[in-house]
């Protein structure tokens, strides 16, 4: 008998290192399961070099007929116990095919604030014949009770992150050197998908603001997406071309991180933020929106500073106050760096999830590996 992980990710962003996480854990445990994951997807190539029992399914859209019933009978092979759905396409076929293999357990990861539309099939996905779902914040799990999930079937588990390549990452002058940044140049990044929802083009509109007050701050974008032309076009109309740098979609991240002075997430909308934990695990202040689940990581002048959204000045009002007040931004870096580590570990994000698992019938199965994996 086994688990079936399910993530369909084309793109390597923070839901698809969530589910990768938790398959590594799982494995090191001795839990047998199948990771079905895109072809040649970036998911695919770090779970096979992690040597995880990766199998790569291609699911194209919500509706695939022949990619479900390929699926249930996989899972009626491996005698699947519980399904493990990590994102809206994975909700959609991988409950489908759950549901003619007569699987016992069903579970959704649900990462995003975005309410839950109101159609039949919406509807259908998050209530029919889910045992439960994981909201990865406070704020994600309220859009769900506004959506007319049952409470009762929410279990709150933030996302985690391993820290290990954020402790080898110390080089401060990565980008420096990449760049041709003077040792005085105060470094913003935000590392996020070029989507509507992560704000950049806020942030951008910020920064016009920053360099009338000093050119010695610099806006670092990390990330790739849709938006990428309209937000090249906002930043020349802005005349900001000498202070903002897009450097696209980088493997790098924790030695980018840690070369910044401080970081920024101008999100509108925002199931977590976990950049926030990698910013915070590198010992880097945060100013951040008020939305989704943020406002559980980001505790205002503790571990960050908090803004509204959708809000230029105020976005530029808290990146000037910490350039300024350099002591603070040290504090606020340093607590926030206690906080990811004593809350936001992968390994704690994991285990909530193994004890959900339990919770729901599977304990007897568990310890059983577990037993077997440790003799």
């Amino acid at each position: 008998m086994s688990l079936f992980h399910i993530d369909t990710g084309k793109e390597w962003r923070g839901g698809q290192r969530q589910s990768f996480y938790l398959a590594k854990i799982l494995n090191r445990r001795g839990l047998p399961f199948t990771f079905v994951v895109q072809p040649q997807s970036p998911l695919h190539k770090r779970a096979s070099e992690a040597g995880l029992p990766v199998l790569p399914i291609k699911i194209r859209s919500e509706f695939a007929p022949g990619t479900t019933i390929r699926l249930a009978r996989l899972m009626k092979r491996k005698k699947c116990l519980l399904a493990h759905f990590h994102d809206a396409h994975a909700v959609a076929v991988g409950s489908r095919a759950a549901s003619l293999a007569k699987v016992p357990y069903r579970v959704i990861s649900r990462r995003v604030d975005f309410p839950i539309k109101k159609n039949y099939f919406s509807q259908r996905k998050y209530n029919k014949n889910v045992s439960a779902i994981i909201a990865i914040s406070e704020g994600v799990k309220r859009v769900l009770v506004k959506g007319g999930i049952d409470p009762k079937c929410i279990e709150v588990i933030p996302s985690g992150i391993d820290f290990t390549p954020y402790d080898n990452a110390v080089s401060s002058d990565y980008l420096r050197r990449e760049l041709s940044f003077a040792p005085d140049d105060f470094l913003v990044g935000i590392v996020a998908h070029l989507a509507d929802h992560k704000g950049h083009q806020y942030l951008i509109k910020a920064t016009k603001i920053l360099k009338e007050h000093s050119p010695k701050i610099k806006v670092i974008i990390v990330g790739g997406g849709p938006l990428r032309m309209e937000l090249d076009r906002q930043v020349k109309e802005s005349h900001v071309e000498d202070i903002v740098y897009f450097l696209g979609f980088r493997k790098d991240v924790p030695q980018i991180l840690s070369s910044l002075d401080l970081f920024v997430l101008s999100s509108y909308l925002e199931g977590l933020g976990s950049s926030i934990l990698d910013a915070m695990a590198c010992r880097l202040p945060v100013v951040a929106t008020k939305v989704g689940g943020i406002p559980e990581v980001v505790v205002h002048r503790e571990t960050g500073i908090l803004v509204p959204p959708r809000n230029p000045q105020a976005i530029a009002r808290a990146i000037l106050k910490l350039y300024n007040d350099r002591i603070l931004a040290a504090r606020l870096g340093q607590k926030g760096y206690e906080v990811v580590h004593r809350k936001f570990s992968s390994e704690a994000m994991a285990e909530k999830i193994v004890n959900l698992y339990e919770k729901l019938g599977l304990k007897k199965w568990i310890r059983l590996h577990e037993r077997a994996q440790n003799q």
